[in-house]
C-alpha cells in the first residue's frame, strides 16, 4: 500500500510540474558570422532577462605550472575597458536593479547578468565590450592576485573538508588536469602575472570560442538583432587550440589516503571511482550512472545506502552518492559516509563494502526504481520553469561540446534506462581497482572539537566564483 501511495504521489507531482511549466517558451539557436553561438530561451511571464556568456576555457585547459589562471582572469574581467571604468559593469547593473556574477569550472568560465528586459541592450553592450577590449592596469593585476589568494585562504585553506577534497581528487586524477583545483595551487597562484592573464585572455576570449545564452522576456529576432549589433563586429580568433588534455592512464590498484586535521568536527570517509563522462550523441551510460547515484544515495531516507547503513544497521548517520557526467574527459562516481558515534572509519568502510556487495547481489527494488524514475522526470519538468536554470543548462552543455539536440533529448535518454542497465553500470563502475578511498579525521591526541564547530562533507563538484 505504501509503495502504491508513493507512486501515485510521484505521478501527481509529474502532472503538477507539467501544469506549472506549461508556459515555458521555445528555444532558438543561431550562430553569427564571427562564430559566436547563441541560444534564446523565451519566457514571457515576467519582464526580466538573463544574459550569460560562456567561454570554452576552464582550469583544465591551463598550462601545467600556471594553475588558477582561468579563475584569476575571471576576476580581472571586471576591471574595465577603454570605454568602461573598473567595476563600472557591476555598478551599472546594480543601479538598474539587476545582479551579476561569474564563475569558473574545469571546462568553462561564465559571466551573467539578470536585469529588466528593457535593459538587455545595456548589459549586452558592456559584455561585448569586455569580450575583446579588456584593460588590465599594472596595479589591478597585483591587487586581484591578492584577492584570489585571500579567497583560497578563506574557502580552502581554512576548511579541512576542502583540503581533503583537493587531496582526494589529486589522488584520483594522476595525469588529467581535473586533479588540479580550479582555484589553483597556492604556490603557483603566487607566481601569476599580468602577462599570464593577458595571454590567457587573448588565447581564449573570442566570439568563436563563446556561447551566448539569453533567457527571459525576449524574442529570437530581438536577440539576434542586438547580438549582431554588439557582438557581431568583434573579430574572431584564428588560433584557438583544440581541447586535447592529458588523459588518465589505466588505474591498476585501489588508492587510499588519510587526512588528519585538528579542525575536523566529524570524521567521514569518501570514495570515488573513475567513471565515464556524458558524451555528445551518446548519453546512455551517463544517464544510467545518474540513476545509479539516485538509487544508491540520492535520498537521505529511501536510498539504498541510507536504508542499509543509517536505518537498518545504524553504522552511519549520513550516506550519499553523486555523479555529474557533464564533463569533457573522464569524471568520477562518488560516495560519502559519516559513521555513527563509536563506529570507527575502518568499521564504517567494512559496512559500506558489505552494503554495496548486497546491492550488487540483490539488485534494484522495482517499486523504488519506478519511484526514482518518476521523481527524476518531475525534476526535469520543473527545470523548464526556471529561465536562469535553463540558461545554465544550455550554456554548460554547449560550452562542453554538446548540441541543442543533446540537451533536449537528455530527459528521454534518462527515461530509457532500465533496471538491468543500472545494475550493469553498477558492476562496471564499482570496481575497487578504479577507486580512491579517503578518511578525514582528527588526530588521535587532539582535544575535542568545539561544540559549534561546523561539520563539512566532500564537495560534489568544484566551481569557483
Amino acid at each position: 500500500m505504501r509503495a502504491s501511495i508513493a507512486t501515485a504521489f510521484a505521478a501527481f507531482a509529474v502532472f503538477q510540474a507539467s501544469a506549472l511549466a506549461a508556459e515555458a517558451g521555445p528555444v532558438s539557436h543561431f550562430t553569427l558570422p564571427n562564430g559566436l553561438e547563441a541560444v534564446v530561451i523565451e519566457d514571457h511571464r515576467a519582464p526580466v532577462v538573463v544574459q550569460m556568456v560562456w567561454y570554452k576555457a576552464g582550469s583544465a585547459d591551463e598550462q601545467r605550472g600556471r594553475s588558477g589562471i582561468a579563475h584569476y582572469l575571471e576576476h580581472l574581467m571586471f576591471k574595465g575597458t577603454d570605454t568602461m571604468a573598473a567595476g563600472e559593469l557591476s555598478k551599472t547593473v546594480a543601479a538598474n536593479g539587476g545582479s551579476d556574477n561569474a564563475f569558473t569550472s574545469y571546462d568553462y568560465t561564465a559571466y551573467f547578468q539578470r536585469i529588466a528586459a528593457d535593459r538587455l541592450p545595456l548589459v549586452m553592450k558592456m559584455e561585448a565590450d569586455r569580450m575583446r577590449h579588456l584593460k588590465i592596469s599594472p596595479d589591478d593585476w597585483q591587487t586581484e592576485r591578492d584577492v584570489i589568494l585571500a579567497e583560497r585562504a578563506q574557502r580552502t585553506d581554512s576548511d579541512p573538508g576542502a583540503l581533503f577534497g583537493e587531496q582526494s581528487r589529486a589522488a584520483q586524477f594522476l595525469n588529467s588536469p581535473y586533479g588540479t583545483p580550479v582555484i589553483g595551487w597556492r604556490q603557483e597562484m603566487e607566481q601569476l602575472t599580468r602577462d599570464d592573464a593577458l595571454a590567457w585572455y587573448r588565447r581564449f576570449y573570442a566570439p568563436n570560442n563563446a556561447v551566448l545564452v539569453v533567457a527571459g522576456d525576449v524574442t529570437p529576432d530581438e536577440v539576434k538583432t542586438l547580438a549582431t549589433d554588439y557582438y557581431g563586429p568583434l573579430a574572431p580568433s584564428d588560433d584557438i587550440p583544440p581541447r586535447l588534455r592529458p588523459q588518465e592512464p589505466p588505474q591498476l590498484a585501489a588508492r587510499r589516503l588519510t587526512f588528519t586535521d585538528d579542525r575536523v568536527a566529524q570524521p567521514y570517509l569518501s570514495r570515488s571511482y573513475l567513471a565515464t563522462e556524458r558524451n555528445p550523441g551518446d548519453q546512455k551510460k551517463a544517464a544510467t550512472l545518474t540513476l545509479l547515484a539516485e538509487i544508491l544515495g540520492g535520498n537521505p531516507q529511501t536510498s539504498v545506502l541510507s536504508r542499509k547503513l543509517v536505518f537498518d544497521k545504524g553504522d552511519a548517520i549520513y550516506a550519499s552518492a553523486f555523479y555529474d557526467g557533464m564533463s569533457i574527459d573522464k569524471t568520477t562516481f562518488s560516495i560519502a559516509l559519516m559513521p555513527a558515534q563509536d563506529v570507527s572509519l575502518p568499521e564504517a568502510e567494512t559496512a559500506l563494502d558489505a552494503a554495496l556487495s548486497e546491492f550488487l547481489t540483490e539488485g534494484i527494488d522495482p517499486a523504488q526504481f519506478e519511484r526514482i524514475r518518476t521523481q527524476i522526470r518531475a525534476a526535469q519538468i520543473y527545470q523548464q520553469d526556471d529561465a536562469q536554470g535553463l540558461a545554465q543548462q544550455y550554456g554548460e552543455a554547449l560550452a562542453s561540446g554538446f548540441s541543442i539536440a543533446d540537451v533536449q533529448s537528455w530527459p528521454d535518454v534518462l527515461m530509457s534506462v532500465t533496471a538491468d542497465d543500472v545494475m550493469a553500470a553498477a558492476r562496471e563502475v564499482l570496481t575497487p581497482a578504479d577507486s580512491v578511498t579517503g578518511y578525514i579525521e582528527r588526530p588521535k591526541d587532539a582535544p575535542p572539537p568545539a561544540p559549534d564547530a561546523p561539520v563539512s562533507l566532500p564537495a560534489t563538484q568544484e566551481v569557483t566564483q
